[in-house]
């Protein structure tokens, strides 16, 4: 199967919608449908429980991660990374702006259905803000790449 044409299903199937504040009492929410990026890789990020909500999409090139906090979507960029990966990610990569840190660290498979990809079976995404407790959301997904 292509991860291209499974993100066009998705994508068709999904109307976009405006960013959910909360998902499962959590302070972060879903996001809207992301499109694949007109280059590099990129991955897509659901919950791995409850709701199973998109709550990340990462690109590899730029380098950032788009999540929604407090019913805002944000970009933060990357700002290390380490550990083996693929498709322009590392085993766990950080990012940040101003007041808010993520790492996100992921386990990223490929697999010889899935082509311009990978799956991530599974991952975590810790989010920190000043002042407020940190946030740790088990997540699963999948990567795809432009062509």
């Amino acid at each position: 199967m292509s991860i291209l044409f499974f993100l066009a299903a998705l994508a068709q199937a999904a109307p976009a919608a405006p960013p959910t504040p909360s998902i499962d009492g959590l302070p972060i929410g879903a996001i809207p449908r992301q499109d694949l990026p007109t280059r590099g890789c990129a991955a897509y990020l659901w919950t791995a429980s409850g709701t199973r909500a998109l709550v990340a999409m990462a690109q590899a090139d730029p380098a950032r991660l788009r999540l929604s906090v407090g019913g805002t979507i944000i970009d933060l960029e990357r700002s290390g990374q380490v550990g083996a990966g693929g498709f322009g990610f590392a085993e766990t990569n950080d990012y940040g702006s101003g007041s808010t840190a993520a790492k996100l660290t992921m386990r990223i498979e490929t697999r010889g259905s899935i082509s311009a990809g990978a799956v991530v079976p599974e991952g975590i995404l810790q989010i920190d803000r000043a002042g407020q407790d940190s946030l740790i959301v088990p997540v699963a997904g999948m990567i795809g790449c432009a062509a």
